[in-house]
């Protein structure tokens, strides 16, 4: 019976439950979507303070602002060089499998409403806007909009303020320290909500989708899976093994978050329980902090392979030809709008539509045809994207010398102790203040 009192365990058994609903009763489980919605609403709430009080709390106990520059620089570093590696990954196994192949299909055939909503998205998702939407209306504004650049930026802020009021602002730094231990006690309470909130979301998927949509797509749905696999055992891997640790450890060490986010199709709702867990491992706060935020809209690497892998299949499939110029062009597009685009809805798919919107060589209106199987996409894609995000935390971590080896090789033997969502582990004692 302790068995069953896992909660990865509970995840996997409604997860299966939803799928097995799902294709027995349709219409059933189709009703079950709120389920999932109001798990991930639950989490959402919480999100935005919590990633507040933790990054303005690690900037007012740093002695050193040189510190947050050269962490935010890294950091930056690491996504950019990271995040192109995986556009140019889905080009290549693209141009390699060639997954459109054979469709041949008619785009005058497609009906355009489909397409229509998500052009109209993607037109406000220009470079300028992404940078204008980081600044919120108002403070209060960025926490019920519930937009993590906007919380991130105006986190920093404090935490600058805090540094220059000297022993007052320490004094609400341990103020918001002592919040954040409020907020992460509420999401004790919530993850356990996790099983249902697993069950609602795939029981919809299955249901309202069917099987049928991921047969008849179910080569660009395969290659894409397995493309995210092999960037996840082999580049994230080589980072990990040079950071010190194996991925496959560090997948099962996190596997409850990465059920989460197999059950939901989403990563945010396990963003405060995978910075738990970082601590545990040996990463210092501060950059567990910085890194893990800006990583969830700078850092998306399965929403990049996606990307480049759905936009080459899709001018397969409409039988046009893409010269290197052209797909070099993509490249460079998608180096840009695939930034800041996790506060937006199903953002994977707006942030394609927004790149074809700018390159007119693929009609829009060929993004009928990913419809019907995007959501199964999308798990992948939250799975690589909640993945990678960990390891460049640990990696940035690593660069600091904020990262304690040998807590974290302890951690990674011993696996996730059954206290592991209870607080952050603190810093150890040779680590810098945080």
């Amino acid at each position: 019976m302790k068995f069953f009192k896992q909660l990865y365990v509970q995840v996997l058994l409604a997860t299966a439950l939803g799928i097995l609903l799902g294709i027995v009763a349709p219409e059933t489980a189709t009703a079950m979507k709120p389920l999932g919605d109001a798990f991930i609403k639950l989490i959402k709430m919480i999100i935005a303070p919590v990633i507040f009080c933790t990054v303005a709390t690690g900037i007012a106990h740093m002695s050193d602002l040189k510190k947050f520059g050269r962490v935010g620089g890294k950091t930056l570093i690491y996504f950019e060089v990271i995040s192109t590696f995986a556009l140019i990954l889905g080009l290549l196994v693209g141009n390699l499998v060639r997954p459109g192949d054979g469709f041949n299909i008619d785009v005058a055939a497609l009906d355009p409403a489909i397409a229509a909503q998500y052009a109209k998205t993607a037109e406000s998702m220009a470079f300028t806007d992404h940078l204008m939407r980081i600044i919120p209306d108002t403070f209060f504004g960025a926490f019920a909009g519930g937009d993590l650049l906007q919380v991130l930026f105006l986190a920093i802020l404090t935490g600058f303020a805090c540094t220059m009021l000297g022993e007052f602002g320490n004094q609400v730094g341990h103020w918001l320290d002592n919040a954040s231990k409020v907020f992460f006690a509420l999401i004790r309470i919530i993850v356990w909500a996790a099983p249902i909130g697993a069950f609602g979301a795939m029981a919809f998927t299955v249901g309202r989708f069917g099987s049928a949509s991921l047969l008849q797509l179910g080569s660009l749905v395969l290659t894409f899976y397995v493309t995210a696999a092999l960037f996840v055992v082999f580049v994230l891997g080589a980072m990990a093994r040079y950071t010190g640790f194996s991925i496959f450890k560090f997948m099962s060490y996190i596997k409850e978050e990465l059920l989460i986010v197999f059950g939901t199709s989403s990563s945010e709702p396990v963003l405060p329980q995978l910075m738990i867990k970082l601590q545990q491992l040996g990463a210092s706060r501060s950059v567990v902090g910085l890194v893990i935020p800006s990583g969830y809209s700078f850092n998306l690497d399965g929403t990049n392979i996606y990307m480049t892998l759905a936009m080459l299949f899709l001018a397969q499939a409409t039988n046009i030809e893409l010269s290197f110029y052209q797909q070099a062009t993509i490249l460079g597009v998608a180096m840009l709008t695939s930034k800041g685009a996790s506060g937006v809805t199903g953002a994977g798919f707006v942030t394609l539509a927004a790149t074809l919107t700018i390159i007119p060589d693929i009609p829009i209106v060929a993004l009928a045809v990913l419809v019907g199987v995007d959501r199964f996409m999308s798990t992948c894609r939250a799975l690589t994207n909640a993945i990678g995000n960990g390891v460049a935390a640990l990696v940035v971590a690593h660069w600091e010398g904020e990262l304690d080896h040998v807590q974290l090789r302890r951690a990674l033997e011993q696996g996730p102790e059954v206290t592991a969502a209870t607080q952050p582990r603190p810093a150890p004692a040779h680590m810098p203040a945080q």
